[in-house]
């Protein structure tokens, strides 16, 4: 196989497509009101000027739109590394849920990321493991990680894994956690990696849905100062597992974990093999792997990624999203538990032989000034990160940002959940000095990768602050109405869908087609339905508004939850907030906000009080919560994002049903909450019999 590189598929593109960085205009934050965009996709005059330009973003977006097999095609054969050439670019039908790309391909994804750099330059430094500790990262080059995932491939070989066997994966962020992403994939395995911190039956039900024959495991792990006894979950959980043959304990601490017959030690059995494994040529559309996401009811789905889509539109997004140039340090700090960490900590920069950092600790440990600690000792030069993070760090004040060097930056990344303003401004102003690109990604688990993106753009184009803005190249998104039907114009909102299959796409969920049919065709036939709601400008641009789920109907008026918590993320006090609808006997429905105080706020009623003043010129009246409820912190899963079903069961007096909790990263925090909410209550209850004394005369003499 000849090696190629990203630069040769992209290098044509890139040379049309100017700008993907350049000092952004950045107008007042928010979308309520009307605003011409300065260039754009669709909507303004310089686009369609710019649109009789060839290699224009609006040129190169309808050229994908227009011809995708000719597109994609062409990037596909110049970019990845093929064994035999495809002969059908794409066979699609979002009626019936098919989705095929490159057909008749063949192709291995660990060649792709691994071998083809080796070649040209194995001595290049492909990983940079920032563990725990601070100022103790191991970096690994491209052909130390070439052999460890060659070595760790012949083990599962030995063990009995075969092509099309899955294998889990139940390891903090490390370089053998992906190697043996990398290692399945050389051999032809399904990888599931299910995020090391999972509670044993959640680990357990994950395991079984993919009847896993293998799991690789630590035995232990290390995150915040803290360990995690991985092993001993996953012995609670394996014994649950009748599939389960093996399972491969690595060590990250020294101490000493019982062994029982399915254990097996990794590093003892990899130092026998061999350096080199033959890689297997798969089909463009074999599984790779699957990775669990929460369903609407509450089963786990395995979402299912194929071989050569998933990686090109991971490679091209990786590239041209954040500009990454040869030699910069990328800094995703997402688990490789979550897609995030698939597509940007692993298979986009891996295939573009990047060097990319694998972030073990917290944004907090030893203090908040972690994230940029690294920044400075690592010279990263693209960072990504979640808003939740952003909003924590937020309140421990600038202080601990300024105190480091932060000039390697370049361009700035959100990911995970819309970005209110405040904490967007915090990370472009005093994170990013205000000279650095910032985009607010949107994407999905689904989606193999990011869709909506202020960059790639035109040259000078405008970034609006918390917007995600721009569709990447064959992303054409579509607002509909509960009728179904297209909504057309500027300053519209509607359900967000995908009119056109796109490379990257989930293909199915693991053992259930049908599940995914229903889950994202069914709503809008002849569209992919991504279930959240979004709003157009007058310039074109995407606003993502929240989940379709999210959306509360207060006295008639559709309001999204999102909107509402853009509103109270605006007070200087309230660094993080979430809200979400309940029963209300005369409007139907009302809005409950829970709130998290900066440590420095007095008197929480004055702010309380300050919020709903807000929340009503900004909005509208209707819109102020009926309750506003100042709690420690918000439930959130391991991952960053909260978890609304819990706090809407909390206040609707479901909180014996709550479900599993074990995604959460502190259980006890429900307790918490279900304390401070049986005080208001009390309280209110209080206040209310004190007014019925007093009307009733009871109390006027």
């Amino acid at each position: 196989m000849a090696a190629r590189t990203l630069s040769r598929g992209v290098g044509r593109l890139l040379g049309s497509l100017r700008g993907l960085s350049g000092q952004p205009a950045r107008p007042p934050c928010g979308v309520s009101a009307p605003r011409r965009a300065a260039s754009g996709p669709t909507g303004s005059a310089p686009a369609v000027a710019a649109a009789a330009q060839p290699g224009s973003y609006p040129a190169l977006s309808a050229q994908a739109a227009r011809e995708p097999a000719a597109f994609w095609g062409s990037l596909a054969r110049d970019t990845l590394v093929w064994d035999t050439p495809y002969h059908t670019v794409w066979d699609c039908d979002f009626s019936t849920g098919k989705i095929g790309w490159f057909l008749g391909g063949q192709l291995n994804v660990s060649v792709n990321c691994l071998d083809q750099h080796v070649q040209k330059s194995p001595e290049s430094v492909a990983l940079i493991w920032e563990r725990d500790e601070p100022g103790t990262e191991v970096r690994i080059t491209y052909r130390e990680l070439l052999e460890t995932t060659c070595r760790l491939a012949n083990t599962l070989k030995t063990h009995g894994v075969h092509r099309g066997d899955r294998v889990a994966i139940y390891m903090p962020v490390s370089p053998l956690a992906v190697a043996a992403m990398l290692a399945c994939a050389r051999i032809g395995a399904v990888h599931t990696v299910i995020f090391a911190g999972f509670s044993a039956e959640s680990l357990a039900g994950r395991i079984n849905d993919a009847k896993c024959k293998v799991v690789i495991t630590f035995n232990q792990g290390l995150r915040g100062g803290r360990v995690v006894e991985l092993k001993k979950i996953v012995d609670e959980a394996v014994k649950h597992c009748p599939t389960v043959q093996h399972v491969l304990v690595a060590h990250r601490t020294d101490s000493k974990v019982h062994m029982g017959d399915l254990d097996v030690p990794l590093e003892q059995e990899m130092a026998k093999e061999d350096p080199v494994c033959a890689p297997e040529s798969m089909g463009s559309e074999d599984m790779l792997f699957m990775l669990y996401t929460s369903g609407s009811t509450g089963m786990p789905k395995g979402i299912v990624h194929t071989q050569a889509g998933y990686l090109l539109y991971a490679a091209l997004t990786h590239k041209l999203v954040f500009d990454h140039q040869p030699g910069d340090i990328f800094g995703c700090v997402a688990d490789i538990g979550w897609i995030t960490g698939h597509s940007y900590v692993v298979y986009g920069p891996l295939c573009n032989g990047a060097t990319s950092v694998l972030f073990e600790s917290t944004p907090v440990y030893p203090d908040a000034g972690r994230y940029w600690e690294t920044v400075e000792r690592l010279k990263i030069n693209q960072f990504y990160g979640a808003p939740t993070a952003v909003r924590l760090l937020l309140k421990y004040g600038d202080a601990w940002v300024k105190k480091y060097d932060r000039s390697s930056l370049r361009t700035l990344g959100s990911v995970g959940e819309p970005i209110n303003c405040e904490a967007w401004e915090w990370l472009h102003r005093v994170v990013g000095d205000s000279r650095c690109t910032l985009v607010d990604t949107w994407w999905q688990t689904e989606t193999g990768g990011i869709c909506i993106a202020p960059r790639p753009s035109e040259e000078g184009a405008e970034i609006l602050p918390a917007m995600a803005m721009r569709p990447f190249f064959g992303i054409i998104p579509v607002l509909l109405d509960e009728k179904g039907s297209v909504v057309e114009g500027s300053n519209v909102s509607g359900a967000l869908c995908i009119s056109q299959a796109w490379p990257g796409m989930a293909r199915t969920i693991y053992g259930d087609h049908q599940r995914f049919v229903d889950a994202y065709f069914k709503a809008y036939p002849g569209y992919y339905f991504t279930g959240d709601g979004a709003y157009r400008t007058e310039g074109g641009y995407y606003q993502i508004t929240g989940r379709m789920d999210d959306v509360i109907n207060i006295s008639g008026h559709r309001l999204g939850t999102a909107e509402i918590e853009d509103a109270i993320a605006d007070h200087p006090e309230v660094p993080e907030s979430a809200v979400i609808g309940y029963p209300h006997d005369i409007k139907g429905e009302a809005a409950f906000a829970f709130i998290v105080l900066k440590d420095s706020v007095g008197d929480s009623d004055v702010v309380v009080q300050e919020l709903k003043s807000m929340v009503a010129t900004k909005i509208a009246k209707y819109a102020v919560p009926d309750e506003i409820l100042v709690v420690k912190r918000l439930p959130k899963t391991r991952s960053g994002k909260v978890m609304r079903r819990l706090l809407r069961k909390i206040i609707t007096s479901e909180a014996q049903e709550l479900g599993d909790t074990t995604t959460l990263e502190d259980p006890s925090i429900i307790t918490e909450i279900l304390s401070a909410y049986q005080k208001c209550k009390d309280k209110q209850a209080a206040a209310n019999s004190l007014e019925n004394f007093q009307a009733s005369g009871i109390l006027s003499w």
